[in-house]
């Protein structure tokens, strides 16, 4: 009966210093567990040189640019937006007696 309990004894003894070796491993305990390596996985490395696609992409953008350019400059010489006597209206606003004049919620003008 004694040997038994001490074996019971020495089983959580040795039990116990295992999980106090595995909780605080210094470098003095040479029993500390090691890290175990791994080969690290090797990332594909990006290339900073510019791809055809990209470079298409930018030349269509600068001629959907150039069109609007030119289709501004065509619309700004149209009367609407080169005589001042439309004030941003589509059509010249009507000249009135200064009894009928009308307060204008496009341009703020009475006219």
């Amino acid at each position: 009966m004694l040997a038994v309990i001490f074996l019971c004894v020495s089983a959580l003894a040795v039990n116990a210093q295992k999980q106090k070796k595995a909780q605080n491993p210094t470098s003095v305990d040479p029993s500390s567990p090691s890290k175990v390596y791994s080969p690290k996985v090797s990332r594909k490395k990006k290339s900073g040189a510019t791809t055809y696609d990209a470079r298409d992409k930018f030349y269509d953008r600068m001629e959907m640019n150039s069109k609007k350019r030119r289709k501004n400059e065509n619309m700004e010489s149209t009367p609407q937006y080169s005589n001042f006597q439309y004030f941003g209206h589509r059509k010249p606003p009507k000249k009135r007696s200064p009894e009928k004049m009308k307060y204008c919620k496009i341009c703020g003008i009475r006219h």
